[in-house]
């Protein structure tokens, strides 16, 4: 009888666990899809942001290529197609900056010209460094139209390190960060230009990997 006893709760108690299982695998497979399709879309509107729809006509997000960032991590690049040749393209970008990592997504044109900067994460204070963002102030936007070359490399620094990037106001390592991640950005194209210009393969644009990275 004890052993009966025993054995009772311990079947309804696997039982439970089992039916707790079952529910959350369900409940994953049920919005997984969800969560990716709301990721793609918040993925597209940052590309958005960064390469206007009028230099491309391909869907930016199909096929996207990858090379190896300068650190060996692989970096996605969207690119930007028209007439079956590279028009624009994007990829993420990143620096560390006074309260940790600030990443930022990069679009530029075929002939590494800025089209846009937007900041997709960061943890910087409040009222300081978040000027960073396009919502908070049309910092960011200073950098349309910018390139390794303009302004030369030693003035991708800011003003207060004798370059000729405005800082903020009692926070400049937030915008030294951003100054920094970008020009980085710009290295990238000017090392992975080949690759990057690439033609697109019939219909859409192959996805390369390459083990290792190219320096200069």
């Amino acid at each position: 009888m004890a052993g009966k006893r025993i054995l009772y709760p311990a079947l309804l108690l696997g039982g439970f666990s089992t039916l707790a299982t079952v529910l959350l695998v369900a409940g994953n497979l049920v919005t997984r899809d969800a969560i990716q399709e709301r990721q793609r879309e918040d993925l597209l509107v940052s590309l958005r942001q960064v390469v206007p729809e009028s230099h491309y006509s391909n869907d930016l997000l199909a096929d996207p290529l990858q090379l190896p960032g300068p650190d060996g991590t692989p970096v996605t690049i969207y690119r930007g197609t028209r007439d079956g040749q590279v028009s624009a393209l994007a990829y993420p970008i990143s620096s560390q900056g006074y309260a940790g990592e600030i990443r930022l997504i990069l679009g530029l044109d075929a002939t590494g010209k800025i089209l846009g900067v937007r900041v997709l994460t960061h943890a910087e204070t409040p009222g300081l460094g978040d000027g960073i963002e396009v919502a908070k102030s049309d910092w960011i936007l200073d950098f349309n139209g910018l390139s390794l070359g303009d302004p030369p490399p030693e003035q991708w620094k800011v003003k207060k390190d004798g370059g000729r990037f405005d800082a903020f106001s009692g926070a400049t390592i937030t915008p030294r960060a951003v100054v920094k991640a970008i020009e980085n950005g710009l290295v990238f194209y000017r090392q992975q230009k080949t690759r990057l210009l690439d033609p697109p393969l019939s219909k859409g644009l192959p996805v390369v990997r390459v083990e290792g990275a190219t320096h200069e």
